[in-house]
């Protein structure tokens, strides 16, 4: 079985959702996606196999959001999407991805559904 987790060890639900993982025996590949970021073609599977907007998996309360005016409806996705990789801070998580499935560890037992 494939098992990946885009986690920051600084975020409190990534932790807790890397932990519930190691509780119910999983050990996922770990990708700390503030070093190392999912590429444009990646999140976009992530946002398909989510069923999401661009915009949706966003963290609107970022600095960078702001500061790049981000919040501007005008924007298309693809230009939303080239601000996730370019500011990977901006993307929600932990992101669980688990043979083609995923999910995102808010909170964190939804991710006990796709493993």
């Amino acid at each position: 079985m494939s098992l990946t987790i885009f986690h920051n060890p600084r975020c409190s639900k990534s932790r807790q959702t890397l932990a519930l993982l190691e509780e119910n025996g999983h050990t996922p590949e770990i990708v700390e996606y503030l070093k190392t970021p999912p590429s444009k073609e990646q999140l976009k599977e992530i946002l398909t196999a989510l069923g999401m907007s661009p915009r949706e998996l966003m963290r609107k309360g970022e600095a960078e959001y702001k500061d790049n005016n981000l919040g501007d409806e005008s924007l298309s996705e693809e230009e939303l999407i080239d601000a996730m990789v370019k500011f990977p801070k901006l993307i929600e998580r932990p992101i669980v991805i688990s043979n083609g499935k995923v999910k995102i560890g808010r909170p964190p037992e939804g991710v006990l559904e796709i493993v």
